[in-house]
């Protein structure tokens, strides 16, 4: 995470305030950023902005300024992200960089195809698709959870390498569990046996800082609207160079064949795909900057807040439910899984009410939006906790009483 900042006193009354530059419900307590994030309205406000502009003369929009627009948000994003533009392209989510990925490579039979047990269940889909289509075999690392180190991670995953593995397909956050993985770490032991690593970053961008370029991945994908909170559909795909002639768009349209010399095949591919609506990468800037412009210290300020925040939230909980911290503070970040009590599983709380009813019983009741998972390692239902810059800390406590207040029925 980032360093300890200099200010991180910040009231509920100045987080209030903070709230109303998103178009959030006020009457309910918003603890799920992490699913779909949350769009400023100062952000949106762009988007509209650029959507008149197409709209007043689209031809002239789509064929002249688009390009260069595409471009300068590519250099912002590229500087945020810590790696080169030319490596980057925008897709509209992380499932399709996954897929994009994985469609593009070739694989043998008996070749092996390493992921883990937190693996998000869209991007394992993916990874099962391809391997029955070329007869190769997905391999399962267990992760334990709750978990005390990072280390277990990586045993976990150097265990199940063999002569055949070809690739691993790892989240950098796992969505299920919350977890920060140990991607550089990875990286750097499967190098040794000329595997590669297709991350699936999803919640990173905005959640803590990244630099792909030196993380010496061959393949990252990341969500740009959910903790960089830009507008739905802004997500980008970072290929190394020595890779990107292999990897081609779920969408193959003009830049197949394109006899244009000044730009890459890459970017010729990936920057036109048909006709679509490209505003939500284009206001990638303006949710950079807005959101950097939020605390004095910027986005390693935000990052620190939103990570002590949940940390707070998570120990608030635990003492309230009485259960363990289940995962160290260096592998969390802005969000943050703990296991239900048992109590869910007695007489007192029907099995029809669990998982999704649970979550439906404490939004219809307590009007507390927040999700409730299925354990990839046990019988019993995580709950996962968000934190963005907009909660309070009584948004919390809210959620504290209505648990106790269930299983006490």
């Amino acid at each position: 995470m980032a360093p300890e900042s200099d200010n991180q006193d910040i009231s509920d009354l100045d987080i209030a305030q903070i709230r109303t530059l998103w178009s959030l419900d006020p009457k309910i307590t918003f603890l799920n950023h992490g699913s779909f994030g949350a769009c400023p309205v100062p952000v949106l406000e762009q988007q509209r902005s650029l959507r008149a502009q197409l709209e007043r003369e689209p031809v002239d929009f789509f064929v002249h300024a688009l390009e260069p627009l595409v471009d300068e948000a590519r250099q912002t994003l590229a500087s945020f992200v810590g790696a080169n533009p030319d490596s980057l392209a925008f897709i509209p989510n992380a499932t399709t960089g996954i897929s994009t990925v994985l469609r593009s490579l070739t694989f043998q039979p008996e070749d092996e195809l390493l992921t883990t047990s937190h693996e998000y269940n869209a991007s394992r889909n993916a990874l099962d698709f391809v391997a029955q289509r070329a007869g190769a075999r997905v391999v399962v690392a267990d992760l334990p959870f709750p978990i005390q180190s990072a280390d277990q991670v990586v045993e976990a995953v150097l265990k199940q390498v063999s002569s055949r593995t070809r690739l691993l397909l790892i989240d950098h956050i796992t969505s299920q569990t919350g977890l920060i993985l140990p991607i550089e770490a990875l990286v750097q032991k499967l190098a040794v046996h000329g595997i590669e690593v297709l991350v699936d970053g999803a919640h990173a961008p905005g959640m803590i800082p990244l630099q792909l370029d030196a993380l010496g991945v061959a393949y990252y994908t990341g969500n740009c609207h959910k903790w960089l909170c830009a507008p739905k559909g802004a997500a980008f795909l970072y290929v190394r160079p020595d890779r990107q002639d292999l990897i081609r768009p779920l969408v193959i349209s003009h830049g197949a064949n394109s006899p244009r010399r000044d730009r890459s095949r890459f970017h010729l591919e990936f920057d036109w795909l048909g006709t679509l609506d490209p505003t939500p990468y284009l206001c990638v800037p303006a949710a950079i900057q807005f959101l950097g412009g939020l605390l004095p210290g910027g986005w390693p300020e935000l990052m620190q807040h939103n990570h002590q925040t949940v940390l707070k939230a998570r120990q608030k909980l635990c003492e309230a439910l009485q259960l363990i911290t289940p995962s160290p503070a260096e592998m969390t970040g802005s969000m943050a899984v703990l296991p239900l009590p048992e109590q869910f599983s007695d007489s007192r709380l029907p099995a029809s009410r669990l998982p999704t009813s649970l979550q439906n019983l404490l939004f219809d009741r307590f009007q507390i939006q927040v999700p409730v998972i299925p354990s990839p390692t046990s019988e019993q239902q995580l709950l996962r906790i968000s934190a963005q810059i907009y909660n309070t800390s009584e948004d919390y406590d809210d959620l504290a009483r209505a648990l106790v207040e269930i299983y006490a029925e």
